[in-house]
């Protein structure tokens, strides 16, 4: 393995958000969404190579256990910010984008949970609790695969019971918080599998590219590849059984951000 602070050691960390939000603008470019789409996702995605480029800076255990909770509380912000739509808030408002709050830091939420394995099932549960209360299934998902994913590294018996939970909120939160799918933005794969499957075929080609790029060549601890992984899994399945966003393939800038600053954070590490 390389050093992680070696520019060998960022290029699976750029591939792996790279291949798919690339393939995604390419869909919006071709596919007739309105010509802002794809700019958004290109400048989120020269955000998050940014994010992946800086020098590595291991945070002390301080600073870090600080960055988590102040992403849970950005977590919550939306219940007490707004906007509220039927009941449902998971928005942050910013100027004229409203990011998807649960996309935009759970990923980094996942990599600091790998990062304290004594403390991971309650922050795992923390982030659940938010995404039941808002609410957002897509972010249970995430939760739930997160938890999988970290039980499949460590093997600590506590992250099932957080995985098990979370399916059950997620569930509960499925059934209360569906909105309208957006052209673009929420099921883009099911769409395409109508209309254009050989499309649809190459953006999941894409995105699993991506997700087995961060599984098995990430330069990162194996919790936190696997956390990470279960992140991404989470909420690209929750774009194909309900309508929410299809994260990276499709329109939005946060889930672009979100997993570019969690793939910086956990190239940061030894890879052991």
């Amino acid at each position: 393995m390389h050093p992680t602070g070696t520019a060998s050691a960022r290029y699976p960390a750029l591939f792996a958000l790279g291949l798919p939000v690339l393939a995604g603008i390419a869909y919006l470019w071709l596919g007739g969404a309105p010509a802002s789409y794809p700019v958004i996702n290109a400048v989120a995605l020269a955000t998050g190579w940014a994010a992946i480029l800086l020098p590595a800076v291991e945070p002390s255990l301080r600073l870090r256990r600080a960055i988590l909770i102040a992403l849970l509380v950005v977590l919550f912000l939306p219940l007490a910010t707004g906007p509220h739509l039927n009941g449902i808030s998971r928005w942050l408002p910013l100027g004229p984008f409203q990011l998807h709050a649960g996309s935009l830091v759970l990923p980094t939420i996942a990599v600091l949970a790998a990062r304290e394995p004594d403390y991971a099932p309650p922050i795992l549960l923390t982030a659940l609790l938010v995404a039941f209360v808002q609410p957002d299934a897509a972010t249970g998902y995430a939760v739930m695969f997160a938890a999988a994913g970290l039980y499949n590294a460590t093997r600590d018996w506590r992250l099932v019971l957080v995985a098990g939970v979370a399916f059950l909120a997620s569930l509960i939160a499925g059934f209360r918080g569906e909105l309208p799918a957006q052209p673009f933005v929420e099921r883009v794969l099911i769409q395409l599998g109508l209309d254009a499957p050989l499309i649809g075929l190459g953006l999941l080609t894409a995105l699993l590219g991506g997700f087995f790029t961060v599984v098995h060549a990430l330069h990162a601890p194996k919790p936190e590849r696997h956390a990470l992984a279960g992140a991404l899994f989470g909420f690209s399945l929750a774009a194909l059984v309900s309508n929410y966003p299809s994260v990276l393939i499709g329109y939005g800038a946060a889930p672009i951000i979100g997993f570019g600053v969690a793939l910086a954070l956990a190239r940061q590490t030894p890879s052991g």
